[in-house]
């Protein structure tokens, strides 16, 4: 993917408002993130944070970032450079950038989902959870990553959403996730909110901390799912 696509790979119908980052690694691979709203609007992903997210649940070490607006008056691009202790700089700086490859090719799905619970940045809840995101070019992975502000984390099913919708991958085929520990693997609310916007009828396969599987679709996850034709819509509205 070039860097020059990437303006294309937002998700902005409710606000027509695009918004790219880019993110460059300690290692120099370079991440990108693109906005992508969510009609439940306090669940829109920045694209900062979206690309330092498919930064570190690729196991970097995220350093350098690239923002399309004016850094030292955005007080979230701000949150993110403290967090992280990264250099900041505008995206306009930025002539080009081979991004990381993300796309697995699994063949034992289980396994896999297993190896990256250890991928998990869970060290506030204990809680790791990973997700493989099947497209028809092939799997994106994700894993849950908390942070100081609590508010502020991802859970891994969002992040391989986030992920693949950046590199421009929405033919999306199903969801598959797993943890290590509790009763059973369930996305939360949130996450319910989020797959049911790009995965409106797909199944979502449970891998359960005791060895069992279930398998469901999207629409019976969260069968009253917020919707509203009168959601104020600037994109459609223009």
């Amino acid at each position: 993917m070039k860097f020059s696509e990437l303006q294309q790979h937002t998700y902005v119908p409710y606000s027509g408002s695009a918004e790219i980052a880019v993110v460059q690694s300690k290692s120099g691979a370079w991440f990108p993130g693109v906005r992508i709203e969510n009609i439940s609007f306090p669940l829109t992903i920045s694209a900062i944070q979206n690309a330092l997210f498919c930064c570190l649940s690729e196991g970097e070490t995220p350093e350098i970032m690239y923002v399309d607006a004016q850094p030292e008056h955005n007080s979230i691009h701000n949150y993110w450079k403290e967090q992280y202790q990264l250099a900041l700089n505008h995206i306009d700086k930025l002539t080009d950038a081979n991004f990381a490859p993300i796309i697995k090719s699994v063949e034992d799905i289980p396994l896999t989902l297993h190896k990256l619970l250890g991928s998990a940045l869970a060290e506030y809840s204990d809680f790791p959870v990973s997700a493989l995101l099947q497209t028809g070019s092939g799997f994106i992975s994700g894993v849950n990553i908390e942070t100081a502000d609590w508010s502020r984390g991802l859970c891994a099913e969002r992040i391989a959403i986030a992920k693949a919708i950046s590199y421009g991958l929405t033919d999306f085929k199903a969801l598959y996730i797993c943890t290590r520990d509790g009763e059973y693997s369930s996305p939360c609310g949130a996450c319910r909110q989020v797959i049911i916007e790009h995965l409106s009828h797909h199944p979502v396969h449970l891998y359960h901390a005791d060895g069992t599987t279930a398998r469901h679709f999207s629409s019976d996850l969260l069968p009253y799912n917020f919707q509203s034709s009168s959601l104020h819509n600037k994109f459609k509205d223009d």
